[in-house]
C-alpha cells in the first residue's frame, strides 16, 4: 500500500510539473519553424532524399503547376526524387518570412528559391503543422516564378 501511495505521489508531482511548464512563445515557435525550414532545405543541398521525405506530413500537398498537385507523402517523395538524382542540387531555398498561429499548431514560411548560379528564380510558400511527437511537418508547398520584368 505504501508503494502504491508513493507511486501515485510521484505521478501527481510529475503531472503538476508538466502542467506548470510554460508554453513556447510565438517568437520561439517562429524560430522552431525557421530552423525546420532550413533543415528541410539542407536536405536538398546534402542530396539526402530520405531526410527530405522525413519533413513531409502524410497529408502533404505540393503544387507543381501546371500539373495537378502531388497529394500525400509518398506521391510528393516520389515526385521530388528526380531533384536528388544528380550530384549537384538543381536549386536551393531559404526562409525569409515565418508566421505561426497563436495556437502554435500551424505556420507559414516563405522565401527565395535560387538556381545553382545563385540567381533568384522563384519564391516558395509552405504551410507547416505541428504533429506528434512535437515535430513540424510540411502540409502544403507551392512555388511561384519570379518575374524578370523590365519596366518600360
Amino acid at each position: 500500500m505504501r508503494l502504491l501511495s508513493s507511486t501515485a505521489g510521484i505521478v501527481l508531482a510529475l503531472l503538476a510539473a508538466g502542467a506548470g511548464a510554460a508554453a513556447p512563445t510565438n517568437a520561439e515557435l517562429k524560430q522552431q519553424v525557421t530552423d525546420t525550414e532550413r533543415a528541410f532545405a539542407a536536405s536538398m543541398k546534402a542530396r539526402d532524399h530520405a531526410a527530405f521525405s522525413s519533413f513531409l506530413s502524410d497529408e502533404a500537398v505540393f503544387f507543381n503547376d501546371p500539373a495537378p498537385p502531388m497529394r500525400g507523402k509518398e506521391a510528393v517523395a516520389r515526385g521530388w526524387k528526380r531533384f536528388f538524382d544528380k550530384p549537384a542540387a538543381p536549386f536551393s531555398w531559404e526562409p525569409d518570412q515565418v508566421e505561426v498561429l497563436d495556437s502554435g499548431t500551424l505556420a507559414i514560411s516563405g522565401g527565395p528559391v535560387y538556381d545553382p548560379s545563385g540567381k533568384l528564380v522563384s519564391r516558395f510558400s509552405s504551410i507547416w503543422r505541428l504533429e506528434a511527437p512535437g515535430r513540424w511537418r510540411i502540409v502544403f508547398d507551392r512555388g511561384s516564378d519570379v518575374c524578370d520584368c523590365k519596366k518600360p
